[in-house]
């Protein structure tokens, strides 16, 4: 079971490959099992809750099994999870061991609950998980840790400096992908820091990765790499899906900087009006928080107003968390529950509206097909609008030329052209 962002998601499905070639049979799916492996998340304390009662919902299809903590929860908090029947409590690092951790308890018999294996945090990418790729979109894990110690982030303190792939290994990996896969996704801690021989090599990493002939998408980016001859050089890409999830976190300048975020809006804007000059089509997404310590009534209608300027496709809307251990932690008293919910609240109206209005502005798209939902084939097309289409051929797994209809749903309706 995991909770979290893609990185957990890509690490889980690792652990799952190791398992199988084991023999164990394997699912994420809740449902009944003899072992459970919970891959939890750390980022926000509600997080951390729903890592907890986890256990409980495993314990319900089965009182009697074997249960494995793994992941930033327990790395940040190990007694949480301490006096509740755990088999194995274990970190962010090495969670390809938990593959051996199982065989060890299950052959052990005196081995007893509440093991613990807490590796220290690497220096160096752990280069030994591989996914087991089985869908049509396959995530490809670039880097982890992060350097940047944004004031309300404990992820750096949780999963260790920034530390990148090999590149030969990536092209490995993508070189074993399966015909069915039609687009890869780059993920990672910070995507943006991605090094080769110390210095920036996402574009060079993202050429290479161009030859194959699959769509490339980036899960997430930082302004901080965003030059006119990076994204010249994303423009010059055959496959590169013009998709940004570019995180703001705040449209005021003096929340940004107790953020210890290292822009102001104005930089900012100027890297949305870059996007814009080389993809006049790019879906632009974001994040934002709402409730910051210091974030007086002024600050945040600054925010809204300047997401309102930049026009994004979506946001991300989270509501402050507070971290122990983190600077944000100790500038303020916390803003309370009712105004971080009003601030929330008139986010996604917001969000809301700017994603209707991207989606009119999009006459036609390609969409990969993922599922069948209903009546509807459904997938993303390549600025990241999700698109439901009706016809009579299958068309799953399928890259079509549609035209984008009016906002249905979560998305859009759209009318197949033709199977690409």
């Amino acid at each position: 079971m995991t909770l979290g962002c893609k990185v957990n998601k890509y690490e889980s499905d690792a652990l799952r490959y190791n398992l199988e070639l084991k023999g164990y049979q394997t699912t994420d799916q809740l449902e009944r099992a003899d072992i459970y492996v919970i891959n939890t998340c750390a980022v926000t304390k509600e997080a951390e809750k729903k890592s907890r009662q986890m256990i409980a919902r495993c314990r319900k299809f089965n009182a009697n099994a074997k249960i494995f903590v793994c992941g930033c929860a327990s790395q940040n908090n190990i007694s949480q999870f301490k006096d509740k029947g755990i088999c194995c409590i274990s970190g962010s690092a090495g969670k390809i061991k938990i593959a051996n951790y199982i065989d060890q308890i299950l052959n052990d018999q005196n081995v007893n609950d509440n093991l613990v294996k807490m590796d220290d945090l690497p220096t160096r990418y752990e280069d030994d998980l591989l996914a087991k790729q089985t869908r049509i979109r396959a995530y490809i894990k670039i880097q982890d840790g992060c350097n940047n110690f944004c004031s309300y982030c404990i992820i750096p303190y949780l999963r260790g400096r920034s530390r990148s792939r090999p590149i030969f290994s990536i092209i490995n990996e993508v070189s074993a992908l399966s015909d069915d896969v039609k687009e890869i996704v780059l993920t990672g801690i910070n995507v943006t820091d991605y090094k080769i021989d110390g210095k920036d090599g996402l574009l060079t990493l993202l050429q290479e990765l161009d030859t194959f002939g699959k769509r490339i998408r980036l899960s997430s980016i930082e302004k901080s790499i965003m030059s006119e001859e990076f994204v010249r050089g994303l423009a010059n890409l055959s496959n590169f899906c013009p998709h940004f999830h570019l995180s703001v976190q705040s449209g005021c300048d003096k929340t940004l900087q107790d953020m210890n975020r290292h822009y102001t809006t104005s930089e900012f804007y100027k890297t949305v009006l870059l996007l814009r000059k080389y993809f006049p089509r790019a879906g632009i997404t974001t994040d934002v928080i709402v409730g910051f310590p210091t974030e007086s009534e002024e600050d945040f209608l600054q925010t809204y107003n300047f997401i309102q300027k930049c026009q994004f496709a979506n946001l991300h809307v989270f509501q402050y968390s507070n971290r122990e251990g983190t600077v944000a932690s100790k500038l303020y008293k916390d803003i309370s529950p009712a105004i971080k919910h009003e601030r929330s609240e008139k986010l996604l109206t917001l969000s809301n509206e700017l994603h209707q209005d991207f989606i009119k502005a999009n006459r036609f798209g390609k969409v990969l097909v993922e599922e069948k939902v209903d009546d509807y084939f459904v997938g993303f097309s390549e600025n990241y609008i999700k698109c439901y289409i009706q016809s009579k051929e299958n068309l799953e797994g399928k890259i079509v030329k549609v035209k984008i209809g009016k906002p249905f749903r979560d998305a859009a309706k759209a009318k197949l052209i033709k199977i690409l």
